[in-house]
């Protein structure tokens, strides 16, 4: 699977002929400023909460690729209302079989509030399982023994999880969680973006490297092939 970075916690995962971008929030990152989000056609967008830094620009995404949003309950009827109609609701712990493979909600610790401060319903991550791989992203999330129970039930090639602090785990954190989720192969997101969540990119690779883990901190912009 391919899988492309565009700031902070927004990733496109291809699966075979299938785009899946999540939590997009590129136009107001400055460190974004050479993503030209029009150029952006997904078939299905993921939104893990309803914080301004995750769904700020899947309004305009949604409407130009007539993507199919997958979120909560909450945050697919508020868009529902902004005329979206192409929207697939769930809740934690539910599972479905889309055209690409299978999207289980799982748990997260976090805060979920809409742009104009709507209740987002809680927060939550993905579990994507399909004949090309499996992977998990994990949102916004504290470290959270709920993890141990993903690979009861799904064996993963790669995880996406916040390394950032203040407003989510740390790098040491996320490290225990690769531990939690039987994963070795771990994408690094919600970092470097604020002042708050500013990382040593050295330092933390070394951290993960000294547990025999492998660590992707991705450029903007880029591609890469996790196998």
């Amino acid at each position: 699977m391919e899988i492309t970075y565009f700031g902070h916690a927004c990733f496109q995962v291809t699966i075979g002929d299938t785009n899946l971008l999540f939590d997009p929030f590129i136009s107001p990152n400055e460190l974004a400023k050479e993503i030209d989000i029009k150029s952006l056609n997904p078939d299905y967008i993921l939104i893990s909460h309803g914080h301004e830094d995750h769904v700020y620009d899947v309004e305009l995404i949604a409407k130009q690729s007539n993507a199919t949003i997958i979120a909560n309950f909450e945050i697919t009827t508020w868009f529902n209302n902004k005329g979206i109609e192409k929207t697939h609701p769930m809740n934690h712990g539910g599972s479905w079989q889309f055209d690409f493979g299978k999207v289980k909600y799982v748990n997260a610790i976090h805060s979920s509030s809409l742009p104009d401060g709507s209740y987002g319903g809680n927060p939550g991550g993905f579990v994507i399982t399909s004949d090309k791989g499996n992977f998990y992203y994990a949102g916004d999330t504290a470290l959270t023994m709920d993890m141990k129970l993903i690979p009861l039930f799904t064996k993963l090639d790669f995880a996406i999880l916040p390394i950032g602090n203040n407003f989510t785990m740390n790098d040491d954190e996320a490290i225990f969680a690769s531990d939690f989720i039987a994963c070795n192969k771990i994408v690094g997101m919600h970092y470097d973006t604020f002042g708050f969540i500013e990382i040593d990119h050295a330092e933390v690779k070394e951290k993960f490297n000294k547990r025999e883990k492998e660590l992707f901190l991705l450029n903007i912009g880029q591609t890469q092939d996790i196998k």
